[in-house]
């Protein structure tokens, strides 16, 4: 391969980092004033790295130390090297080491389909090379759809489904976790377990669809075009365009098309173009479209959608509460709760657009099922998308009865624009998420909201938009509750609103934190204990990782932790064992664990 007079610096892979050029023998900068993905797509293509992911600016990728060489490049995006493009004169520039610009390619890519679909292939040393079916799952996919930026991962196809390759198929067995960024970045294992060929070079479809601001199977519907996410208007959309989204979505079926950008406006552009579909496409890539809109839309006039979902929750008395389920091969079943803990719980929350995850149970809290055990030995990371991608025991195998099936209670409710128990105020009205106006909220509603997110008692209730003002709706109705419910959902709601509110209106609430440190002489030292179900417990230090000392100092806005020793026992009840933190946490309740109350 003939040398490159640029390189990618400081960014773990060879694909990704600060774009540095070569020029009279000395390596030197390119400042990002103006640096765009046109710029990038041709550093990434000089560099065989695939597709350009991401152009960053302000030296994501930290301060070179040599010349900064280009300034205000411009590409058009075909130019076969960098220092093809324009820009002015070699070392001439009005720019600091500061403005660096960076550059995110794909080590991955789909050939032979769309932008979205087709074979797998990874960049191994200076080769593109195919990927064995037996060692692919759905958490590589996940990875790959993402690092491509093309929404997440439909259906994974073996058997050279996109086409046989060339060249060599990959040693390597990828082992992502799923929340990783780029495949780069997953371990990789070179003890292969198949004696692959090309007849066996694995295929993947990802969506080049999303829904937005709702949850994975409802929101504002946003298409892939080019390199550009595009919202669609509500005049152009209709059921058999909703049948294929919901389809490629593995969403099941459209269950509401939704108008007058019921789950925000988005931002940028608005497509152009009007999708045509039949119905019975697999993708909206497939779909005919056409140019001759109708229609003058805007932002206002966004649709959105809701298609049924691949989970619920079952006789929990509202949508965010239940009996865990989920749908595989056209049936409904349970889920054990052998192992089930808050991450999991934290999947179906955001998979249901519920807002955080309150609760957890085990032992059929909300009743018995009748139908197949699907899951058992749950666990995720926290990051999935949906249930369905979280490591399992396999499908309909189990060690469990009834008895156990796994429960969930997510909150109704949720604080934006603070901490985990502090912020704005928004409730789940329907789909989507509305703000409350500081005239219609008072002491006995704020009790619930604090209940209800799993925090401490009151501390404050703020108006006049203190955590800053919402988007979408204000709701219209009015909470009454009585402060002894333990959720929102359970409060009596009135329409005779008596105020005309607006976004200046919302309101914001102070909640005590649902962590603290006792008895150790100040707030930020002293035994660890966790508020649950409206009581203080100790936490185990039986198999706890350091990382949980981590997340509980950083909940509660005291640095890093210091030291960590056995504290003086407690008499409470002891509520968290074998505490497993990644650290990306906002609160230690998030945390893995055997289980409330559970010990070995």
């Amino acid at each position: 391969m003939t040398k490159c007079s640029v390189r990618l610096v400081d960014g773990g892979s060879r694909c990704a980092g600060r774009v540095e050029v070569l020029h009279r023998g000395q390596w030197g900068t390119v400042c990002g004033d103006d640096w765009d993905m046109s710029d990038a797509a041709v550093v990434c293509r000089e560099l065989g790295c695939g597709e350009a992911v991401d152009a960053l600016g302000k030296s994501h990728f930290g301060s070179g130390s040599g010349p900064i060489w280009m300034d205000d490049v411009d590409c058009s995006g075909s130019e076969s090297r960098l220092k093809n493009c324009r820009s002015p004169v070699w070392g001439k520039h009005d720019c600091n080491e500061t403005h660096n610009s960076g550059v995110i390619c794909s080590g991955a890519r789909l050939v032979l389909g769309s932008r979205c679909s087709g074979r797998v292939e990874v960049l191994h040393g200076e080769s593109w090379v195919t990927v064995c079916d037996a060692d692919f799952n759905q958490q590589d996919a996940e990875v790959v759809c993402r690092e491509l930026g093309c929404g997440s991962p439909v259906k994974v196809l073996g058997a050279a489904a996109f086409g046989r390759g060339e060249g060599q198929v990959w040693s390597e067995v990828l082992q992502c976790r799923g929340n990783k960024s780029q495949t780069h970045f997953c371990p990789k294992s070179s003890s292969l377990k198949h004696n692959c060929s090309h007849d066996n070079d694995v295929g993947l479809v990802c969506a080049g669809v999303l829904l937005v601001n709702g949850s994975r199977c409802s929101g504002r519907v946003e298409v892939l075009h080019g390199e550009s996410w595009f919202t669609v208007c509500d005049a152009d959309f209709n059921q058999q365009d909703a049948e294929v989204v919901c389809r490629e979505l593995g969403c099941g079926s459209p269950v509401e098309i939704l108008g007058a950008a019921a789950f925000g406006r988005g931002e940028g552009p608005v497509w152009s173009e009007e999708l045509q579909c039949r119905g019975n496409k697999s993708q909206t890539h497939f779909c005919p479209k056409s140019s001759l809109l109708k229609h003058n839309c805007s932002h206002d006039n966004d649709v959105g959608l809701v298609c049924a979902g691949s989970v619920r929750l079952v006789d929990g008395d509202s949508r965010c509460a239940g009996r865990v389920e989920v749908l595989y091969r056209g049936q409904w079943g349970s889920v054990c709760g052998n192992n089930w803990d808050m991450r999991d719980a934290a999947v179906v929350c955001r998979e249901l657009g519920c807002g955080e995850a309150v609760d957890t149970y085990h032992e059929s809290y909300f009743g018995s099922a009748s139908g197949p055990i699907w899951m058992d030995n749950v666990h995720c990371s926290g990051s999935e998308s949906t249930l369905r991608n979280c490591e399992s025991a396999g499908w309909g195998k189990h060690n469990c009865d009834h008895s156990k099936d796994a429960g969930v209670i997510c909150s109704g409710v949720r604080v934006v624009g603070g901490s985990h128990c502090s912020g704005r105020v928004e409730v789940l009205h329907g789909e989507s998420w509305v703000t409350v106006c500081d005239a219609d909220f008072n002491q006995q509603d704020a009790e619930v909201v604090c209940r209800e997110l799993g925090c401490g008692s009151l501390v404050e209730v703020l108006g006049a938009a203190a955590f800053g003002r919402g988007e979408g709706q204000v709701w219209s109705e009015k909470l009454q509750c009585r402060g002894t419910e333990s959720q929102i959902h359970f409060c009596p709601k009135s329409s005779s609103l008596k105020h005309n509110c607006s976004h200046d209106n919302d309101v914001g609430l102070v909640c005590a934190d649902s962590v603290r440190l006792a008895d150790g002489g100040s707030r930020c030292a002293g035994r660890a204990e966790v508020f649950h179900r409206g009581q203080w417990g100790t936490i185990c230090g039986a198999g706890a990782n350091f990382i949980a000392g981590f997340v509980m100092c950083k909940e509660l806005g005291c640095g890093e932790p210091f030291r960590t020793d056995a504290a003086v026992p407690g008499s409470a009840p002891i509520w968290m064992s074998h505490v497993k933190c990644t650290g990306s946490e906002s609160t230690l309740k998030h945390c893995g664990s055997l289980g409330w109350g559970t010990q070995l």
